[in-house]
C-alpha cells in the first residue's frame, strides 16, 4: 500500500533545522552526565536526586505556535520542539535522545468493546474533563459481555512512516522504532473500572466476590495474552535507556536486559521495566486490596525485570503487607496524598526508590509563584527521604497561568536545596 506522507519543501527545511538543534543539544556533555546520573540513580547508587517536570499537561503555554501545516510534518515538529523547549525553558534532568522515535502502530481494542467517552472542552480549548459510559451494569448477569481483547500490528504503515521520517531527517538524526503500547496498559484495576465504573466496581467486590475474582482472573489472562503476542511477534523493544518507564520516570539501567537477551537478541518481558498502578482502588481497605487486587498485580509483576508502581494513589496503607512484596519493585510513587515521612522511614536503605510527586499547586495554581512555600514543600521531602534513593517527578500541572518561567525557576530552587540539604 502506498502512503501519502507529503510535506512541503519549506516544512522539510524547517524540520531539518529543528533536528540539527536537537542533535546539538543531545551531544552536549551535560546529556552524557545526565545519562550516568540516571544509571547510578536507578541502580541505587545515585549521587543526588534526579528531577523531572512533565510538560505535556501545560505545553500549550510553553510551546511556540506550530509552523508546519501538514499533519505529518506537525507530528515530526512536535516531537523535536518539545525536547528543545524543555531543555531551554525548564532544564530538568531529562536527556534529549540523539534519535527520533517511531512507535509500532499497534491496534488494541480492550475486551473487543467500543468504549464511549464524552469529553468537555475548557476555556482554553483543552479536552480534559470527560465522562465514561460503562458497558457492564451488573457483573453477575453481564459477565458474558466481556470478551477477549482484539489487537493487531500494522508493520507496513510503521515501516513506511519510519522510512519517510528517515528521508526527511537524512544525514542529521537517526530514527528508531519504539513501543509504548504497554506504558499504561498493565493496570488490572483500571481495566475493571472501564468495564464497571467506580461505584459498581466497589459494590461488586461486596455483592459478587466470586464474580469479581473471575473478572480479575480474566483481565490478567487477557493482558498476558496481549503481552505474549507482542513477544512472539517480535514487537517488544528494550526500555532500559532513555525510555519512559513509570509515572514520569526514566529507565536508564545496566541491570537490563538479561544475559539471555544479550546472547540471543530476543526481547522478553524479563528484559523490560513495567509500569503499573491501582488508582481506582484507593477506597478499599488494605485487607480488601490484598484479597482482590494485589495477587493479580504480583502475578503480572513477576513476569518483568523491574517495576515502577503507583501514580497519584497513596501507597502507605498497603506498603507493609503488600506492595513491599511486589516482585521486581524498584520504584514506588509517593504522591501528594501519601504519608511521605512514613515512606521515608520504610524505604531508607532499601532497594526501592522513593519517587516523589510534589503537589502541582505551587507551580500550577495562581499567577504568583510563592517561592518560600514551594521551597518549604521541597525541603519537607528532602528531610523525609534522607537515606533513600530519591527522585522528584512533577506531574499534573495543567497551567502555569501565563508565566512560562515558573517550571524553570522551580527546578533551579530545588537544585539549590538539594545542594544544601542532601
Amino acid at each position: 500500500m502506498a502512503y501519502n506522507f507529503n510535506i512541503t519543501g519549506e516544512e522539510k527545511a524547517y524540520l531539518r533545522d529543528l533536528a540539527a538543534k536537537c542533535m546539538e543539544y543531545a551531544n552536549l556533555p551535560i546529556m552524557k552526565e545526565r545519562e550516568m546520573l540516571w544509571c547510578k540513580h536507578n541502580s541505587l547508587q545515585g549521587e543526588r536526586p534526579v528531577i523531572v517536570v512533565e510538560m505535556n499537561t501545560f505545553e500549550q503555554e510553553m510551546l511556540p505556535g506550530f509552523r508546519c501545516q501538514s499533519s505529518h510534518a506537525r507530528a515530526i515538529e512536535g516531537q523535536l520542539i518539545r525536547h528543545i523547549v524543555n531543555f531551554e525553558m525548564i532544564n530538568d534532568d531529562k536527556v534529549i535522545p540523539p534519535y527520533f522515535s517511531v512507535d509500532w502502530r499497534i491496534y488494541y481494542k480492550p475486551f473487543g468493546m467500543d468504549f464511549v467517552v464524552e469529553h468537555a472542552v475548557d476555556s482554553a480549548g483543552r479536552r480534559i474533563g470527560y465522562k465514561r459510559h460503562y458497558p457492564v451494569s451488573d457483573l453477575k448477569n453481564d459477565m458474558h459481555l466481556v470478551g477477549p481483547s482484539v489487537y493487531s500490528i500494522d508493520r507496513e504503515y510503521t515501516m513506511a512512516w519510519k522510512s519517510f521520517v528517515e528521508e526527511v531527517l537524512d544525514g542529521i538524526m537517526p530514527v528508531r522504532v519504539t513501543n509504548s503500547s504497554l506504558r499504561w496498559s498493565v493496570t488490572p484495576s483500571s481495566k475493571a473500572f472501564t468495564l464497571l465504573g467506580m461505584e459498581n466496581m466497589l459494590f461488586s467486590i461486596v455483592d459478587y466476590p466470586d464474580e469479581m475474582h473471575k473478572l480479575m482472573r480474566f483481565i490478567v489472562d487477557d493482558l498476558k495474552g496481549f503481552i505474549k503476542w507482542q513477544e512472539e511477534e517480535g514487537l517488544l523493544v528494550l526500555n532500559n535507556g532513555n525510555d519512559y518507564v513509570g509515572a514520569g520516570s526514566y529507565g536508564f539501567t545496566d541491570e537490563l536486559p538479561t544475559d539471555e537477551c544479550k546472547r540471543t537478541g530476543k526481547v522478553t518481558t524479563k528484559d523490560l521495566w513495567l509500569n503499573m498502578n491501582s488508582q481506582e482502588t484507593v477506597g478499599l481497605s488494605p485487607q480488601t486490596f490484598g484479597e482482590f487486587i494485589f495477587p493479580y498485580y504480583a502475578e503480572l509483576a513477576k513476569e518483568f525485570g523491574l517495576v515502577y508502581y503507583g501514580c497519584c494513589e497513596p501507597v502507605h496503607g498497603i506498603w507493609k503487607d503488600y506492595l513491599s512484596k511486589l516482585p521486581g519493585l524498584r520504584k514506588i510513587s509517593v504522591s501528594p496524598w501519601c504519608d511521605e515521612n512514613y515512606m521515608g522511614e520504610v524505604l531508607k536503605g532499601s532497594n526501592v526508590i522513593y519517587s516523589r510527586k510534589p503537589s502541582p499547586n505551587y507551580i500550577g495554581v495562581g499567577s504568583n509563584f510563592d517561592k518560600e512555600a514551594y521551597a518549604g514543600h521541597m525541603a519537607n521531602t528532602l528531610r523525609a527521604a534522607q537515606g533513600c534513593s530519591l527522585e522528584f517527578i512533577f506531574r499534573d500541572i495543567y497551567t502555569v497561568s501565563g508565566d512560562r518561567s515558573k517550571p524553570g525557576k522551580a527546578v533551579k530552587i530545588l537544585r539549590e536545596l538539594i545542594d544544601k540539604m542532601w
